[in-house]
């Protein structure tokens, strides 16, 4: 009998290899034992390109009104793939667009078996990366800058009421900024203009934002995440380069955390600020066990540097928490473009899919949770349980082999390793009792 979950889960398919398995996954580990309403949404890059993008909005939007979605990995188009895809334009993100509307925060973490060797030998413990998930240069507004010309930047407050400048001034020849780069001298709401460069040939220009509103969720949902782990939470940034844009960062994650010191001091974990090549340096000799938060680049990169140290890409889990507590859960690796291409020849491929699975057992279990149903919450354990139990018996994808003690002596496609995970899942079924 299959086990009722009481409410849908948004479901974002996305784009090439993954897309393969994604449905390998729902119609051989997910649907067979489960009666599970999915609210579906088609984010492959034809169907964006179809909608205008509007499908990945009304995805987010899904997300929001149900509280849990999981998504398959998608592609963020550029200039060949315009090109090969015949799109009408180069679509931004789905992952940036859903966390813009979202404004969440991802948190990134190993998936760790006991006889995966770390790449890291210092590593002993997950290490979780917290990705601050909105603005900085996934909505930066960028120019090519076709020859000489001054580049400023330009702040303009909102006009009061009466047409002035909010503050009184004029918006027309309104004074420069102070020293600070901030508002101008006296504090009068004027309008401030900050050279950039003085361009005697071509070159790019870029202006990046972002808000206190969006960095303090972003702090808050990192503190209660090494709260709720009890693990040692630090903040990494650039504020001797950077003094006010990153300056600012670390003055309200500091507040943020001020607010919780007491947890912090009877939960026996500790906060740290430092610079990000600080945080570099000391984490590839760290053993692990701290929620490493990060800028939004950086933590798209670093999160992908700790999956690949873990073991794999595969090997990474993912999930977008917003201030609401709406949950959207998916693997941390893209579209797997080379093992497509061998898919459409025909060939079998030996392509990881456990990520892509425990995103689908993190949103499983959040809705168990959610809805208070343990048995839903129990069989994402079970199928977890079953995945990691492969892994340890030397039953993996190519990508494990060198990293798996034992070495194993052959790996499997990821068709096989799939159903091997679903004769393993029935039999931790039936051991449970579910």
């Amino acid at each position: 009998m299959k086990i009722k979950v009481r409410n849908p889960i948004a479901e974002l398919d996305g784009d090439e290899m993954t897309r393969i398995i994604w449905k390998l996954i729902k119609e051989r580990l997910i649907l067979p034992n489960l009666d599970l309403a999915l609210e579906y949404y088609d984010l492959g890059l034809a169907n964006r390109d179809r909608t205008d993008d509007a499908v990945t909005r009304e995805a987010a939007a899904a997300i929001n009104r149900l509280g849990v979605g999981v998504k398959c990995a998608t592609i963020t188009p550029d200039a060949d793939r315009v090109s090969e895809y015949h799109l009408k334009r180069a679509w931004p993100s789905p992952n940036g667009t859903i966390r813009g509307i979202l404004d969440g925060t991802v948190f990134r973490k190993p998936i760790v078996a006991r006889n995966l060797r770390p790449a890291v030998r210092s590593w002993t413990r997950p290490i979780i990366v917290g990705r601050h998930a909105y603005g900085d240069l996934y909505q930066a507004v960028d120019f090519v800058v076709p020859g000489p010309g001054t580049a400023e930047l330009v702040f303009t407050p909102r006009a009061a009421a009466g047409g002035a400048l909010a503050g009184g001034a004029a918006g027309e020849g309104a004074a420069a900024a102070g020293p600070a780069g901030g508002a101008a001298p006296g504090g009068a709401a004027e309008q401030v203009r900050l050279s950039l460069h003085e361009f005697s040939g071509p070159g790019v220009v870029m202006g990046m934002h972002n808000t206190d509103a969006s960095i303090s969720s972003f702090a808050a949902a990192c503190v209660d995440y090494a709260l709720s782990e009890r693990v040692e939470l630090w903040f990494a940034a650039k504020d001797t380069i950077s003094k006010r844009y990153h300056g600012r960062f670390r003055d309200l994650f500091a507040e943020a955390v001020e607010k919780r010191r007491p947890e912090f001091e009877a939960a026996g974990i500790a906060y740290r600020y430092m610079l990000i090549d600080d945080a570099v340096a000391r984490v590839l000799k760290h053993p692990g066990g701290i929620l490493w938060a990060c800028t939004n680049y950086d933590g798209d990169v670093f999160s992908d540097m700790v999956a690949s140290g873990f073991g794999s890409l595969g090997m990474m889990s993912s999930v977008l928490v917003s201030p609401k507590g709406r949950y959207e859960f998916e693997a941390a690796h893209g579209t797997v473009r080379r093992h497509y291409y061998e898919h459409l020849k025909g060939h079998s491929t030996s392509t990881n899919p456990i990520a892509s699975i425990f995103a689908w057992t993190g949103a499983i279990r959040k809705r168990g949770e959610l809805d208070g149903t343990r048995a839903v919450a129990d069989f994402a354990g079970a199928l977890e349980r079953a995945v990691l139990g492969l892994v340890e018996a030397g039953v993996v994808t190519k990508d494990l082999v060198d990293l798996i003690e034992p070495r194993p002596a052959t790996y499997e496609t990821t068709e096989l390793f799939i159903d091997a995970a679903a004769e393993r899942l029935g039999r931790e079924l039936e051991r449970t009792g579910a």
